[in-house]
């Protein structure tokens, strides 16, 4: 098995039975590691691709039922929101009237299928973090699991590494701080070595529609599953426009040695290029991690390399113990779902609207979640009803962690639907009904509260 710190993280994991597909890859890329690989993607070696866009694409009625009643959903539900100070399950987070982030994805589903009479399973890939709270929460949904097919399945774990020596870290006080996902990559490892790849294709089943959880605008679309049926591409990615929200966000690209597209990560750039990644008008479109492929030639690839696709390396650097920076520094092995791309010939991008890519990484995102800015149709998907999106800054000293940023609005989101901006510094407490229109900055250095109905009017800076 080569080093003994190779070997001892195979030990690690085979004796917490881990499935050996998983060990496998795992090895794949410690050697990598090992190596010295970093994984990185220079400026040189790329250059900007462009796409067609959804909007173009013509789509029958008959050809996106067609499509619908053939595919299957799986929702990417292993994270923690730990950026958040959260605990459990990031998806479990209230969206609004009581319902949370897998509330809404599963009457998505179900009025998909009455609408479709398809079978549409919605699978879950959870961490062993998330499964127990997840399949609690989604227990009062009676009809959602599809007989012959689970409602989840584990994404691996392997060990973290120490820095020093790549040697699995040992972490008594907390042994779940020795271990990590493998990043979303791993969900085509996990789906052969658990048997769910070969189970979808015995049902009848052709394509995956695959997304975050923590993006409602993801709905398994019909329209979009008839223009990727019709393609006839292996895998395909929607995209979206780059804004400068994404600037330090990673980036579609071609690959000059063979034309593959690429997914560059912003831990795959080098620190010279990192001008060239922010670069709007050079790489102008991003991932929204909305994917589908086919599951034929998904299974035909894996089979051909022996379960392991060979995923570009993320060399994630981090601390043993993520709230304590003065803990040693250990590395994470990864990989993203979507570099999946440059493996299969013939894959495609295509451009969608920004209403498929409501994703919610920060508080900044759920407050503009939770306001005026969408309103929840029919089908229970998320509509724009502001003319954009407007850029929300929240302090972090203040509104970062969840529970602290729902205690600054106790009575809900105030409205956005006409406002451009809202950077709040300091400690603001919000009354229930205020208004922010255009661009609105609020600054104190002690603790305020807003009263009900207040209205702040554009390019207003209101200190305190």
């Amino acid at each position: 098995m080569g080093s003994p710190g190779l070997a001892a993280a195979v030990a690690k994991m085979r004796d917490a039975g881990v499935d050996e597909v998983a060990v496998q890859t795992f090895a794949h890329y410690y050697r990598q590691l090992e190596r010295g690989e970093t994984g990185k993607i220079p400026e040189e070696s790329i250059e900007p691709v462009d796409m067609p866009a959804l909007a173009d694409a013509e789509v029958s009625e008959e050809d996106a039922a067609a499509a619908i009643r053939t595919t299957a959903v799986i929702k990417l539900n292993g994270g923690l929101g730990t950026s958040m100070g959260m605990d459990r399950a990031k998806s479990l987070l209230c969206v609004r009237r009581g319902m949370s982030f897998l509330d809404i994805i599963a009457r998505q589903i179900l009025h998909l299928r009455q609408s479709y009479g398809a079978p549409l399973p919605l699978i879950l890939m959870n961490s062993f973090r998330t499964s127990a709270d997840t399949l609690d929460a989604l227990a009062r949904y009676e009809d959602l699991p599809v007989e012959g097919l689970p409602l989840e399945f584990r994404q691996n774990m392997e060990p973290r590494l120490l820095a020093d020596g790549l040697v699995p870290v040992s972490w008594p006080k907390d042994p779940d701080l020795e271990w990590c996902p493998p990043g979303h990559g791993d969900i085509y490892t996990a789906l052969r070595g658990t048997g769910l790849l070969d189970t979808l294709l015995e049902q009848g089943f052709e394509r995956l529609f695959v997304s975050n959880s923590d993006n409602l605008g993801a709905v398994p679309d019909a329209h979009v599953a008839g223009w990727f049926a019709s393609s006839g591409a292996p895998f395909a990615i929607e995209a979206v426009r780059r804004t400068a929200s994404d600037r330090k966000g990673g980036h579609f690209a071609r690959r000059k040695s063979d034309g593959r597209i690429v997914l560059r990560e912003t831990a795959q750039t080098l620190p010279e290029d990192q001008k060239a990644l922010q670069d709007l008008s050079r790489h102008r479109y991003c991932s929204t991690n909305n994917i589908w492929f086919d599951l034929r030639a998904m299974k035909e690839a894996l089979d051909a390399r022996d379960g392991i696709l060979g995923l570009p390396l993320i060399r994630n650097e981090k601390t043993v113990d993520p709230s304590d920076p003065s803990t040693a520094k250990v590395i994470q092995v990864e990989t993203a779902m979507g570099s999946a791309i440059e493996v299969f010939e013939g894959a495609q991008l295509i451009e969608v609207g920004r209403d498929r890519f409501i994703p919610v990484k920060t508080t900044n995102d759920l407050l503009v979640l939770r306001s005026d800015v969408y309103e929840i149709r029919d089908g229970f998907t998320l509509e724009q009803v502001a003319t954009d999106v407007p850029f929300v800054d929240l302090d972090g000293d203040y509104y970062k962690v969840v529970s602290e940023f729902e205690k600054r609005f106790p009575e809900g989101a105030p409205s956005l639907t006409k406002a451009s901006a809202l950077r709040v510094k300091g400690d603001w407490t919000f009354g229930p009904a205020v208004q922010i229109l255009g661009d609105v900055s609020l600054e104190t250095d002690a603790a305020q509260r807003i009263d009900a109905g207040a209205v702040f009017s554009d390019d207003e800076v209101a200190k305190a």
